[in-house]
């Protein structure tokens, strides 16, 4: 019989605990303490209405009040709908305008705010209610009622990041999230005693399920920071993982790489306890995990706490995993069959033709995956074609959205990802993502294999690079590149990038356009918006450097 998150975390809270950072302070209690006063604050929702069937957003940073409500609004009854804020600063108008979006798209019939946001996303005539944390966190724990457990009802509406489309509302029912909780602790073998570190955003589905949603679950200790604390210096990451004895942590690639340069120019830190570096939420560059794992060897970092998987919002989020304690294992295969004929043949990983992909272990719980063409027949080994995934950790669909869902799914239940991979001796590889695929002259240029490479190139800013195709000359598509830099001679920097991308694919650039830091279009969890970039560009609407 499936459990509701109420029934877990009530389980688990007699251990553990968890710590706020914010600056150079800390604050920690247990899950115990927690639990008790998000009772109070689940009495206050339900003086003001709130219960099953509800669904009830939060905007706030990562904190006490906002952990504290996101327990609540479960113990209520009620859905959780993380709004995102804001990477990096921008338009006040388009967050306001995005906030606004997704409270209607839900449904929200109230939403809970930090107060320094409350004066900025002002209630417009058919937005829900603003309610301050504060006004809710009042009530008296011994006043809530719990309703009656239902673990087939909606625990979350996860919004994707809108990397290639409009962000949609994932609804994970508790029996979904609680299946993957599950998939994950067994998997990664969680225990009391595991301490997780992490700065990612609670509103991305790695942060909340992640990092929050299984400590708080297993009873395990976790050390919560916001990204912007990360952002502003990313060697706190590290700092972190050494001052709280860290076990467990998460982060995309980008991350890591911060990670890398900032391990490289500190004095000695005790990373011995460190056994589990996940790595997902975005394509895995093994080069920055070898540097990352390289920098952190001297500090104690033992490489094989390197952890490549693979997930999704809509699998509630872990869908592959390797075996622990093994690090980054790859697979080289020869770039231009894997380009022209969709076929992953293995090839020297030292080789110039070779192309190095990290691989990404196996379906974890009762989760499948099958590669398939587009005609829905299924790949054999090494095959190259759609991943799809079913198991009981899928989403049921996106919330009040029948003809997203309908092209999602296939006739007999699978799970399209968009995403084309193959297998390889029974693990998952990932090659891109079917929509961002640049075709010429019959080949399959994955942009992530141009955007790695004009990252080296000096001047460039590492992780800031976007490669997308535009239809030219009879009908062929070429190759543009977008990097952001700072450097001030932009004629030597758009040769030595076109020659970079010359070099590592065999295809020339038709157009190099630089501009300035930010300037890149990004989604609320930090990934790079191909499609949205490739829109300014033909607007001619991109700011030169």
């Amino acid at each position: 019989m499936s459990l509701t998150l109420p029934q877990r975390i009530e389980a688990a809270s007699g251990t553990g605990g968890v710590t706020f950072i914010a600056g150079d302070r800390s604050e920690s209690l247990s899950w115990a303490q927690l639990h008790e006063e998000a009772r109070a604050m689940a009495a206050g929702l339900q003086a003001r209405g709130v219960g099953p069937g509800e669904r009830v957003a939060l905007l706030g940073p990562t904190s006490r009040l906002l952990v504290t409500a996101i327990q609540a609004v479960w113990l209520s009854g009620a859905a959780t709908v993380m709004l995102p804020l804001p990477m990096r600063l921008g338009s006040v108008e388009e967050f306001v305008a995005q906030t606004r979006g997704r409270l209607r798209a839900s449904d929200a019939s109230l939403c809970l705010v930090d107060p320094a946001l409350a004066g900025v996303v002002e209630p417009a005539p058919g937005d829900p209610p603003l309610v301050p944390f504060e006004d809710v966190a009042g009530g008296q724990a011994g006043r809530f009622e719990a309703p009656p457990a239902d673990a087939s009802s909606l625990a979350i509406i996860q919004f994707t990041s809108g990397s290639t489309a409009e962000p949609k509302g994932v609804m994970l029912p508790h029996a979904q999230v609680g299946a993957n909780v599950e998939a994950m602790a067994e998997g990664l073998k969680m225990t009391p005693d595991d301490v997780t570190v992490s700065w990612l955003p609670l509103y991305h589905d790695m942060g909340l399920i992640g990092c929050l949603t299984v400590p708080m679950v297993t009873g395990g200790q976790a050390v919560l920071a916001t990204p912007q604390e990360f952002m502003s210096s990313p060697s706190r990451w590290v700092e972190w993982m050494s001052a709280y004895r860290g076990t467990c942590t998460a982060g995309p690639n980008f991350g890591y790489a911060l990670a890398a340069r900032a391990l490289a120019r500190m004095d000695r830190l005790d990373l011995s306890s460190w056994r589990l570096a996940f790595n997902g939420a975005e394509p895995i560059d093994p080069g920055a995990v070898e540097a990352f794992c390289a920098a952190g060897e001297r500090h104690g970092l033992d490489p094989r706490s390197v952890l490549c998987g693979f997930g999704m919002a809509e699998a509630t989020l872990a869908v592959t995993f390797p075996e622990l304690w093994t690090g980054l294992t790859t697979d080289a295969v020869d770039r231009a069959t894997l380009e022209q004929e969709g076929l992953a043949v293995p090839a020297d990983p030292r080789a110039a033709v070779a192309r190095r992909l990290a691989r990404l272990g196996r379906p974890i719980g009762d989760l499948e995956v099958r590669i398939v063409d587009p005609e829905g027949r299924v790949r054999g080994e090494r095959e190259v074609g759609e991943l799809q995934i079913r198991g009981s950790s899928v989403t049921p669909g996106y919330y009040a959205n029948p003809e997203a869902t309908a092209r999602a799914f296939t006739p007999d239940g699978w799970l399209r990802t968009g995403d084309l991979a193959y297998m390889a001796e029974g693990d998952l590889v990932v090659c891109g993502r079917s929509k961002d695929v640049i075709i010429v002259g019959g080949r399959n240029i994955y942009p992530e294999d141009v955007e790695r490479a004009v990252a080296g190139v000096a001047g460039v800013r590492a992780g800031n690079v976007i490669a997308f195709g535009i239809e030219g000359t009879r009908g062929r598509e070429g190759l543009v590149v977008v990097a952001e830099t700072r450097q001030a001679d932009a004629d030597s920097l758009r040769r030595a990038v076109a020659e970079r991308v010359r070099h590592s694919v065999g295809l020339p650039p038709r157009d190099v356009v630089l501009v300035g830091p930010g300037s890149l279009p990004k989604t609320s969890s930090g990934k790079l918006q191909r499609s949205l970039c490739r829109q300014r560009y033909l607007e001619a609407d991109l700011q030169p450097a």
